[in-house]
């Protein structure tokens, strides 16, 4: 049986909270790799002071449409800047292979074109990361440069033109 994901956006509170590293109450015993990590909570907050809107940078909730298990989260990292806007997304340890995140990436690219302002998502993916340049080429993502990220670390860029 195919999982209904439904994507939340995350509240301020709840926000706020994912950035001190605390929990959730409504997710407690959340699995592992579930809730997004503290560090994109903060840089969703430091987006919000300097004025992106919330809709560009609060990550999203992946939550099973009918039994409401918190599944994985999946974010814009930003305001579209001249028609680019980048996507990131993970999905708890338990629940990977089950198409959840494509259903998600479907969901944001959906998200991005009722947008207007975008003609390309941008997903960042390490090149050891088969399952998930899998799936951004199933979803008509094309291979791009690979180049080192503001992290250190080996990525490829993958491109989705939005028509």
């Amino acid at each position: 049986m195919q999982i209904s994901v439904a994507l939340e956006q995350l509240s301020s509170d709840e926000l706020r909270s994912l950035a001190e590293s605390k929990s959730i109450v409504r997710f407690d015993g959340a699995a592992e790799g579930a809730l997004p990590p503290s560090h994109v909570a903060a840089r969703a907050l430091a987006q919000i002071e300097a004025g992106v809107p919330a809709f560009w940078c609060v990550p999203f909730l992946m939550v099973d449409a009918h039994e409401g298990a918190l599944l994985g989260g999946c974010t814009f990292k930003g305001s579209p800047i001249e028609g680019e806007v980048e996507i990131a997304y993970g999905v708890a340890t338990p629940a990977r292979g089950r198409g959840i995140a494509t259903e998600a990436v479907r969901q944001l690219l959906r998200l991005a074109t009722g947008e207007g302002s975008v003609r390309t998502v941008i997903a960042e993916i390490l090149p050891s990361n088969i399952a998930s340049c899998r799936l951004v080429s199933r979803l008509g993502f094309s291979e791009g440069e690979t180049f080192v990220d503001e992290d250190g670390e080996t990525v490829v860029r993958w491109t989705y033109p939005v028509l």
